[in-house]
């Protein structure tokens, strides 16, 4: 028998998820605590895993994907300082779940998503939003709405395309996980005289996203 999943207890799980995961790990930030309290991380996830949505581990979206730890989450929405009325790249919006958060948090969110069934089920769990949804390449980005005050690459990558660099406002910041032999870090970088130099600012594991394989010959 199917385990019953009702509001109050997805109510109970995110209230759960914010006191042990979230607050003992500097997710202390009002507006991102406001937004991961109130979103429905279960919507995001396929029905079956609506259950174990906020535990403390990647979930399985399909096809080689993966939604990031709710901690993965919440430490890069604070490391991107996000401010209403920002203009935000999202890179692997997956089934929508941080494009929410974001939106939630008041910026104008540019999502791109190269799966045409995890933007499927982004669109039907957000339903109508402001929301600008672009189906293409994760590496290529948006550019032709391009500058971005923030960009977020929602998962793990081998290496910052130019491309995506490119498109971040001077001034704008850019948060990522960046994959260095076994070790995944959380980096973030302000652009300056046309560069993104990245710095980490956490060693956790996030889901990989594809397309961002290190170039030949490229060394760090």
């Amino acid at each position: 028998m199917a385990t019953q999943f009702s509001e109050i207890t997805a109510a109970d799980m995110r209230s759960a998820m914010i006191d042990s995961q979230l607050r003992t790990n500097d997710v202390v930030d009002p507006a991102v605590i406001d937004a991961m309290g109130s979103t429905a991380r279960e919507a995001h996830v396929p029905p079956a895993l609506a259950s174990v949505a906020y535990m403390d581990r990647a979930i399985a979206l399909g096809n080689g994907r993966a939604l990031n730890p709710p901690l993965v989450t919440g430490r890069m929405l604070v490391a991107a300082d996000i401010r209403p009325g920002m203009r935000l790249l999202l890179i692997g919006s997956a089934t929508g779940y941080t494009a929410a958060l974001v939106a939630q948090m008041g910026a104008e969110v540019h999502a791109v998503e190269e799966d045409d069934e995890l933007m499927a089920m982004a669109k039907a769990a957000i339903g109508d939003t402001n929301i600008q949804w672009i189906t293409g390449p994760l590496a290529a980005g948006a550019p032709d709405a391009a500058p971005f005050d923030r960009i977020i690459i929602d998962g793990a990558i081998e290496a910052l395309p130019d491309a995506l660099a490119d498109q971040l406002a001077e001034g704008g910041r850019l948060i990522a996980a960046l994959r260095d032999g076994a070790v995944t870090r959380l980096v973030q970088g302000v652009k300056a005289g046309g560069v993104v130099p990245l710095r980490s600012f956490a060693d956790m594991d996030a889901a990989p996203l594809p397309g961002f394989a290190t170039p030949a010959g490229f060394r760090f």
